[in-house]
């Protein structure tokens, strides 16, 4: 009798765990991650003196391949440390997705960088990736004028010529 119940225990434990597997993968949700930040170098990448935007507005949006109309639509707002996460329902797998800037929160660096202003994200679970994370590259802002560091920063990654010795 003991034998049997721990069977029937066992039999249920793994049909409960099969139905949950089901249940999440109709249902996918993933997080988009991403940073939003200003380029205080006008090179359109980020650099050590890039700075993060706090409070800057992004908006994922997916449009069908074909017909490019917007099927997803979901704005997010970035923290502190110009970090953002944007939870998405559903597979994209047929759709175009990007994460957009939208607005800037500061006065000084509000201009989209004509490369980084959008960044593309796969959003469905037919990509063999396992995790519901997806992260998306930085995007962001110039400043209006460089900084005074720029020229060490790009001497440094070598796009300027150092003083030999």
């Amino acid at each position: 009798m003991a034998k049997a119940s721990v069977v029937a225990l066992i039999s249920l434990a793994i049909c409960l765990s099969s139905l949950l597997g089901l249940a999440y993968a109709a249902g996918d949700t993933f997080f988009v991650e991403g940073k939003v930040y200003c380029d205080t170098c006008r090179v359109e990448f980020e650099t050590r003196i890039s700075e993060p935007i706090k409070g800057a507005t992004v908006k994922l949006e997916c449009r069908n391949r074909t017909t490019e109309s917007i099927t997803y639509s979901r704005e997010a707002v970035a923290n502190e440390a110009g970090k953002y996460s944007i939870p998405v329902e559903g597979d994209h797998e047929e759709e175009i997705c990007e994460v957009i800037v939208v607005k800037s929160t500061r006065d000084d660096c509000n201009e989209p960088m004509e490369a980084w202003s959008r960044a593309r994200v796969v959003l469905t679970s037919k990509d063999g990736v396992v995790q519901p994370v997806r992260y998306a590259n930085g995007i962001g802002y110039m400043k209006k004028e460089a900084v005074s560091g720029c020229a060490e920063v790009l001497r440094e990654l070598g796009f300027l010529p150092g003083q030999q010795p």
